[in-house]
Protein backbone atom coordinates (compact mmCIF):
# COMPACT_ATOMS: atom_id res chain seq x y z
CA UNK A 1 0.00 0.00 0.00
CA UNK A 2 1.37 3.33 -1.00
CA UNK A 3 1.78 6.51 1.59
CA UNK A 4 -1.25 8.21 2.32
CA UNK A 5 -0.53 12.37 1.79
CA UNK A 6 -3.59 14.92 1.71
CA UNK A 7 -5.31 16.83 -0.86
CA UNK A 8 -6.84 20.53 -0.46
CA UNK A 9 -9.13 21.37 -2.61
CA UNK A 10 -11.44 24.55 -2.78
CA UNK A 11 -14.60 24.78 -4.72
CA UNK A 12 -16.25 28.31 -5.10
CA UNK A 13 -18.64 30.67 -6.64
CA UNK A 14 -18.34 34.20 -6.23
CA UNK A 15 -19.60 37.55 -7.43
CA UNK A 16 -17.36 37.57 -9.79
CA UNK A 17 -18.38 35.13 -11.72
CA UNK A 18 -22.01 35.05 -10.65
CA UNK A 19 -24.24 37.82 -10.60
CA UNK A 20 -25.13 38.87 -6.62
CA UNK A 21 -28.97 38.75 -7.10
CA UNK A 22 -28.12 35.08 -8.30
CA UNK A 23 -25.60 34.02 -5.29
CA UNK A 24 -28.87 32.91 -3.27
CA UNK A 25 -29.38 29.98 -5.43
CA UNK A 26 -25.57 28.86 -4.53
CA UNK A 27 -25.96 29.60 -0.55
CA UNK A 28 -26.37 26.92 2.09
CA UNK A 29 -29.45 26.89 4.28
CA UNK A 30 -27.28 25.86 7.45
CA UNK A 31 -23.52 26.21 6.50
CA UNK A 32 -23.02 23.46 9.88
CA UNK A 33 -24.98 20.76 8.35
CA UNK A 34 -23.55 21.06 4.92
CA UNK A 35 -20.09 20.84 5.90
CA UNK A 36 -21.40 16.87 7.62
CA UNK A 37 -22.55 16.43 4.20
CA UNK A 38 -19.53 17.50 2.11
CA UNK A 39 -17.46 14.88 4.72
CA UNK A 40 -19.26 11.97 3.88
CA UNK A 41 -18.21 12.44 0.60
CA UNK A 42 -16.04 9.02 0.73
CA UNK A 43 -12.11 9.92 1.34
CA UNK A 44 -12.97 13.70 2.25
CA UNK A 45 -11.88 14.15 6.06
CA UNK A 46 -12.54 17.46 6.71
CA UNK A 47 -14.61 20.81 5.50
CA UNK A 48 -14.51 24.32 6.38
CA UNK A 49 -17.13 26.52 4.37
CA UNK A 50 -16.68 30.70 3.76
CA UNK A 51 -20.38 31.83 3.01
CA UNK A 52 -20.63 35.60 2.97
CA UNK A 53 -23.19 38.40 0.54
CA UNK A 54 -20.34 37.90 -1.62
CA UNK A 55 -19.18 34.32 -2.29
CA UNK A 56 -20.02 30.61 -1.32
CA UNK A 57 -16.59 28.48 -1.04
CA UNK A 58 -15.91 25.31 0.06
CA UNK A 59 -12.71 23.65 1.30
CA UNK A 60 -11.70 19.83 1.76
CA UNK A 61 -9.46 17.95 2.70
CA UNK A 62 -8.99 14.34 1.09
CA UNK A 63 -6.56 11.42 2.19
CA UNK A 64 -4.80 10.21 -1.27
CA UNK A 65 -2.86 6.82 -1.90
CA UNK A 66 0.47 7.99 -4.28
CA UNK A 67 4.07 6.07 -4.27
CA UNK A 68 2.38 2.90 -5.44
CA UNK A 69 -0.90 4.14 -6.68
CA UNK A 70 -0.68 4.49 -10.65
CA UNK A 71 -1.04 8.55 -11.37
CA UNK A 72 -4.17 7.90 -13.47
CA UNK A 73 -5.74 6.04 -10.62
CA UNK A 74 -4.92 8.76 -8.45
CA UNK A 75 -5.98 11.63 -10.47
CA UNK A 76 -9.44 9.35 -11.13
CA UNK A 77 -10.07 9.54 -7.08
CA UNK A 78 -9.45 13.49 -6.97
CA UNK A 79 -12.04 13.54 -9.86
CA UNK A 80 -14.76 11.51 -8.20
CA UNK A 81 -14.15 13.37 -5.27
CA UNK A 82 -15.22 16.43 -7.05
CA UNK A 83 -17.63 15.15 -9.10
CA UNK A 84 -19.72 13.70 -5.73
CA UNK A 85 -18.72 17.78 -4.21
CA UNK A 86 -20.61 18.74 -7.07
CA UNK A 87 -23.49 16.41 -6.56
CA UNK A 88 -23.91 17.03 -2.91
CA UNK A 89 -23.60 21.09 -3.60
CA UNK A 90 -26.44 20.70 -6.17
CA UNK A 91 -28.83 18.34 -3.19
CA UNK A 92 -28.32 21.30 -0.68
CA UNK A 93 -28.77 24.47 -2.69
CA UNK A 94 -31.39 25.63 -4.45
CA UNK A 95 -30.26 25.65 -7.90
CA UNK A 96 -32.63 25.63 -11.26
CA UNK A 97 -31.57 23.13 -13.85
CA UNK A 98 -29.73 26.11 -15.86
CA UNK A 99 -27.62 26.59 -13.05
CA UNK A 100 -26.87 22.66 -12.92
CA UNK A 101 -26.53 22.49 -16.75
CA UNK A 102 -23.68 25.36 -17.08
CA UNK A 103 -22.35 24.14 -13.37
CA UNK A 104 -19.25 23.64 -14.61
CA UNK A 105 -19.14 26.83 -16.13
CA UNK A 106 -19.84 28.80 -12.89
CA UNK A 107 -17.96 27.03 -10.52
CA UNK A 108 -14.26 27.25 -9.69
CA UNK A 109 -11.57 24.43 -8.44
CA UNK A 110 -8.45 24.65 -7.08
CA UNK A 111 -5.65 22.13 -5.68
CA UNK A 112 -3.09 22.86 -2.96
CA UNK A 113 -0.62 25.69 -3.78
CA UNK A 114 -3.15 27.26 -5.55
CA UNK A 115 -5.68 27.38 -2.54
CA UNK A 116 -3.27 28.70 -0.39
CA UNK A 117 -2.43 31.56 -2.66
CA UNK A 118 -6.32 32.30 -2.88
CA UNK A 119 -6.86 32.21 0.53
CA UNK A 120 -3.85 34.14 1.63
CA UNK A 121 -4.77 37.07 -0.84
CA UNK A 122 -8.39 36.94 -0.01
CA UNK A 123 -7.60 36.96 3.94
CA UNK A 124 -5.70 39.98 3.17
CA UNK A 125 -8.29 42.25 1.36
CA UNK A 126 -6.80 41.98 -2.26
CA UNK A 127 -9.80 39.81 -3.50
CA UNK A 128 -12.08 41.06 -1.43
CA UNK A 129 -15.56 42.59 -2.50
CA UNK A 130 -14.25 45.67 -1.34
CA UNK A 131 -10.15 45.89 -1.55
CA UNK A 132 -8.95 46.05 1.72
CA UNK A 133 -12.54 45.77 3.37
CA UNK A 134 -12.35 42.93 6.63
CA UNK A 135 -15.87 41.56 6.21
CA UNK A 136 -14.17 38.35 4.20
CA UNK A 137 -11.50 38.41 7.05
CA UNK A 138 -13.55 38.15 9.43
CA UNK A 139 -15.67 35.94 8.20
CA UNK A 140 -12.32 33.11 7.57
CA UNK A 141 -11.65 33.79 11.37
CA UNK A 142 -15.56 32.80 11.73
CA UNK A 143 -16.12 29.94 10.14
CA UNK A 144 -12.68 28.53 11.11
CA UNK A 145 -14.20 28.52 14.23
CA UNK A 146 -17.31 27.10 13.58
CA UNK A 147 -15.78 24.06 12.05
CA UNK A 148 -13.73 23.14 14.96
CA UNK A 149 -16.64 24.05 17.15
CA UNK A 150 -18.52 21.07 15.34
CA UNK A 151 -15.40 18.91 14.24
CA UNK A 152 -15.90 19.44 10.75
CA UNK A 153 -12.24 20.91 10.44
CA UNK A 154 -9.27 18.95 11.16
CA UNK A 155 -5.81 18.84 11.64
CA UNK A 156 -4.90 20.06 8.09
CA UNK A 157 -7.18 23.02 7.63
CA UNK A 158 -6.89 24.10 11.26
CA UNK A 159 -3.59 24.25 10.48
CA UNK A 160 -3.76 26.10 7.39
CA UNK A 161 -6.41 28.70 7.99
CA UNK A 162 -4.46 29.40 11.41
CA UNK A 163 -1.16 30.32 9.67
CA UNK A 164 -3.53 31.96 6.65
CA UNK A 165 -5.35 34.08 9.74
CA UNK A 166 -1.79 35.02 11.39
CA UNK A 167 0.37 36.05 7.96
CA UNK A 168 -2.86 38.22 7.10
CA UNK A 169 -2.85 39.57 10.39
CA UNK A 170 0.62 40.71 9.53
CA UNK A 171 0.11 41.71 6.28
CA UNK A 172 -2.53 43.85 7.29
CA UNK A 173 -0.94 45.67 9.75
CA UNK A 174 2.10 46.34 8.13
CA UNK A 175 1.05 47.72 4.51
CA UNK A 176 -2.25 49.41 6.15
CA UNK A 177 -4.16 48.58 3.47
CA UNK A 178 -7.16 48.47 6.24
CA UNK A 179 -7.09 51.42 7.38
CA UNK A 180 -9.51 53.94 6.27
CA UNK A 181 -10.99 51.69 3.84
CA UNK A 182 -14.60 52.73 2.63
CA UNK A 183 -16.94 51.63 -0.58
CA UNK A 184 -19.00 53.90 -2.46
CA UNK A 185 -22.05 52.78 -0.78
CA UNK A 186 -20.50 54.29 2.37
CA UNK A 187 -19.67 57.38 0.78
CA UNK A 188 -23.36 57.83 -0.36
CA UNK A 189 -25.09 56.77 2.41
CA UNK A 190 -22.84 59.59 4.20
CA UNK A 191 -24.15 62.30 1.87
CA UNK A 192 -27.08 61.54 2.02
CA UNK A 193 -27.15 61.29 6.13
CA UNK A 194 -25.69 64.32 6.11
CA UNK A 195 -28.43 66.06 3.75
CA UNK A 196 -31.69 64.46 4.87
CA UNK A 197 -30.74 62.73 7.74
CA UNK A 198 -31.45 58.64 7.98
CA UNK A 199 -32.83 56.80 10.80
CA UNK A 200 -34.48 54.08 10.99
CA UNK A 201 -38.01 56.34 10.57
CA UNK A 202 -36.96 57.34 7.14
CA UNK A 203 -38.63 55.05 4.64
CA UNK A 204 -36.01 54.18 2.37
CA UNK A 205 -36.08 52.53 -1.74
CA UNK A 206 -32.85 50.96 -3.25
CA UNK A 207 -33.37 50.62 -6.99
CA UNK A 208 -30.34 48.15 -8.42
CA UNK A 209 -28.93 44.68 -7.39
CA UNK A 210 -25.73 44.52 -8.36
CA UNK A 211 -21.93 45.09 -7.07
CA UNK A 212 -22.66 49.26 -6.12
CA UNK A 213 -26.13 48.62 -4.95
CA UNK A 214 -25.00 45.83 -2.86
CA UNK A 215 -22.55 48.11 -1.50
CA UNK A 216 -25.26 50.46 -0.81
CA UNK A 217 -26.96 47.62 0.90
CA UNK A 218 -24.42 46.81 3.45
CA UNK A 219 -23.47 49.95 4.86
CA UNK A 220 -27.66 50.60 5.47
CA UNK A 221 -27.28 47.10 7.43
CA UNK A 222 -24.44 48.19 9.33
CA UNK A 223 -26.39 51.27 10.46
CA UNK A 224 -29.66 49.00 10.77
CA UNK A 225 -31.31 51.49 8.43
CA UNK A 226 -34.66 49.25 7.17
CA UNK A 227 -35.08 49.15 2.98
CA UNK A 228 -36.95 48.31 0.37
CA UNK A 229 -35.14 46.83 -3.07
CA UNK A 230 -36.53 46.85 -6.13
CA UNK A 231 -34.83 45.62 -9.96
CA UNK A 232 -36.46 45.07 -13.02
CA UNK A 233 -38.06 41.47 -12.18
CA UNK A 234 -39.01 40.65 -8.86
CA UNK A 235 -36.84 37.25 -8.86
CA UNK A 236 -33.94 39.58 -9.07
CA UNK A 237 -35.16 41.66 -5.93
CA UNK A 238 -35.95 38.42 -4.04
CA UNK A 239 -32.26 36.81 -4.65
CA UNK A 240 -30.54 40.08 -4.09
CA UNK A 241 -32.57 40.39 -0.49
CA UNK A 242 -32.05 36.81 0.14
CA UNK A 243 -28.07 37.19 -0.41
CA UNK A 244 -27.55 41.14 0.80
CA UNK A 245 -30.81 42.05 2.78
CA UNK A 246 -33.92 44.17 2.70
CA UNK A 247 -37.15 43.85 1.43
CA UNK A 248 -37.84 42.77 -2.07
CA UNK A 249 -40.78 44.98 -4.11
CA UNK A 250 -42.13 45.22 -7.19
CA UNK A 251 -40.52 47.59 -9.40
CA UNK A 252 -43.63 48.93 -10.60
CA UNK A 253 -45.15 49.26 -7.48
CA UNK A 254 -41.61 51.00 -5.78
CA UNK A 255 -42.33 53.30 -8.76
CA UNK A 256 -45.76 54.23 -8.56
CA UNK A 257 -45.73 54.07 -4.49
CA UNK A 258 -42.55 56.49 -5.20
CA UNK A 259 -43.97 59.16 -3.04
CA UNK A 260 -44.17 56.86 0.05
CA UNK A 261 -40.43 57.65 0.46
CA UNK A 262 -37.92 59.83 1.67
CA UNK A 263 -34.56 58.37 0.13
CA UNK A 264 -33.93 56.50 -2.76
CA UNK A 265 -30.92 55.09 -3.82
CA UNK A 266 -30.43 54.63 -7.46
CA UNK A 267 -27.59 52.17 -8.78
CA UNK A 268 -28.33 50.50 -11.72
CA UNK A 269 -26.35 49.58 -15.22
CA UNK A 270 -29.19 50.84 -17.18
CA UNK A 271 -28.35 52.80 -19.99
CA UNK A 272 -31.79 54.74 -20.37
CA UNK A 273 -33.32 57.02 -17.37
CA UNK A 274 -35.66 54.55 -15.57
CA UNK A 275 -36.70 57.82 -13.25
CA UNK A 276 -38.16 60.29 -15.39
CA UNK A 277 -40.14 63.30 -15.25
CA UNK A 278 -42.90 61.88 -16.66
CA UNK A 279 -43.04 58.64 -15.47
CA UNK A 280 -42.92 60.27 -11.44
CA UNK A 281 -45.06 63.55 -12.34
CA UNK A 282 -48.37 62.68 -11.25
CA UNK A 283 -47.36 60.46 -7.91
CA UNK A 284 -45.01 63.24 -6.84
CA UNK A 285 -46.93 66.36 -7.38
CA UNK A 286 -49.05 65.62 -4.45
CA UNK A 287 -46.23 64.55 -2.01
CA UNK A 288 -46.58 66.70 1.17
CA UNK A 289 -43.08 65.21 2.15
CA UNK A 290 -39.32 66.06 0.48
CA UNK A 291 -38.12 62.93 -1.29
CA UNK A 292 -33.93 62.53 -1.98
CA UNK A 293 -32.89 60.56 -4.59
CA UNK A 294 -29.05 59.72 -4.87
CA UNK A 295 -28.29 58.35 -7.99
CA UNK A 296 -24.93 56.84 -8.05
CA UNK A 297 -25.82 54.43 -11.26
CA UNK A 298 -22.71 54.83 -14.48
CA UNK A 299 -24.20 55.94 -16.78
CA UNK A 300 -26.77 58.40 -15.05
CA UNK A 301 -29.98 56.65 -14.12
CA UNK A 302 -32.44 59.67 -12.91
CA UNK A 303 -32.96 62.65 -15.34
CA UNK A 304 -32.32 65.64 -14.13
CA UNK A 305 -35.18 67.47 -14.91
CA UNK A 306 -37.69 65.99 -11.93
CA UNK A 307 -35.90 68.02 -9.58
CA UNK A 308 -38.74 70.86 -11.32
CA UNK A 309 -40.87 68.60 -9.36
CA UNK A 310 -42.21 69.67 -5.57
CA UNK A 311 -39.97 68.73 -2.56
CA UNK A 312 -37.56 67.24 -4.91
CA UNK A 313 -33.85 66.91 -3.55
CA UNK A 314 -31.69 64.78 -6.38
CA UNK A 315 -27.81 64.03 -6.35
CA UNK A 316 -25.69 62.31 -8.31
CA UNK A 317 -22.52 59.90 -8.19
CA UNK A 318 -20.48 63.10 -9.17
CA UNK A 319 -20.56 64.74 -6.17
CA UNK A 320 -19.12 61.77 -3.86
CA UNK A 321 -16.89 60.55 -6.79
CA UNK A 322 -13.72 62.33 -5.84
CA UNK A 323 -13.74 60.48 -2.06
CA UNK A 324 -14.30 57.22 -3.56
CA UNK A 325 -12.19 57.62 -5.82
CA UNK A 326 -9.21 58.68 -3.55
CA UNK A 327 -9.71 55.77 -1.10
CA UNK A 328 -9.84 53.73 -4.11
CA UNK A 329 -6.07 54.98 -5.53
CA UNK A 330 -4.91 54.56 -1.97
CA UNK A 331 -6.01 50.94 -2.00
CA UNK A 332 -4.44 50.62 -5.37
CA UNK A 333 -1.56 51.49 -4.40
CA UNK A 334 -1.22 49.45 -1.19
CA UNK A 335 -1.70 46.17 -3.50
CA UNK A 336 1.84 45.62 -4.70
CA UNK A 337 3.05 45.69 -1.32
CA UNK A 338 0.63 43.13 0.07
CA UNK A 339 1.45 41.02 -3.07
CA UNK A 340 4.91 41.54 -2.88
CA UNK A 341 4.72 39.65 1.06
CA UNK A 342 2.15 37.23 -0.10
CA UNK A 343 4.19 35.68 -2.90
CA UNK A 344 7.51 36.23 -0.19
CA UNK A 345 5.11 34.01 2.22
CA UNK A 346 3.79 31.41 -0.31
CA UNK A 347 6.79 29.22 -0.31
CA UNK A 348 7.41 29.16 3.13
CA UNK A 349 3.53 28.24 3.69
CA UNK A 350 3.61 25.08 1.34
CA UNK A 351 6.43 24.17 3.04
CA UNK A 352 4.74 24.09 6.41
CA UNK A 353 1.69 22.49 5.08
CA UNK A 354 4.06 19.55 3.27
CA UNK A 355 4.86 18.98 6.71
CA UNK A 356 1.53 19.02 8.25
CA UNK A 357 1.01 14.90 7.45
CA UNK A 358 4.04 13.97 9.62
Amino acid sequence: MGNVSFDVMNARVTFQNVPIHALSKFQFDDVEAACEEFKKIPGVDECIIIQTASRVEIFTVSNVEDDDSPDARRDEAKGLVLNKVKDTWVSLSKLEQIDIDHFDQTIEVYKGNDVYLHLLRLASGVESFVVGKKEVYNEIVNSLAKAKDAGTSGRILNKLFDSIIRLATRIRDTTGISQDVVSLGDVAVRLVDEKAGLDAKKKVLLLGTGETAAAVAKTLNQKEISYDVASRTLVRATGFSAVVGGKPVNFEDALAGLDKYDIVFVATTADYFIINHERIRLVMEEKKKGTLIMDISEPRAVEENITSLPGIKLLFRDQIAEIYDENVKARKDIVPAVEKIINKELPVLSVRMQKADN
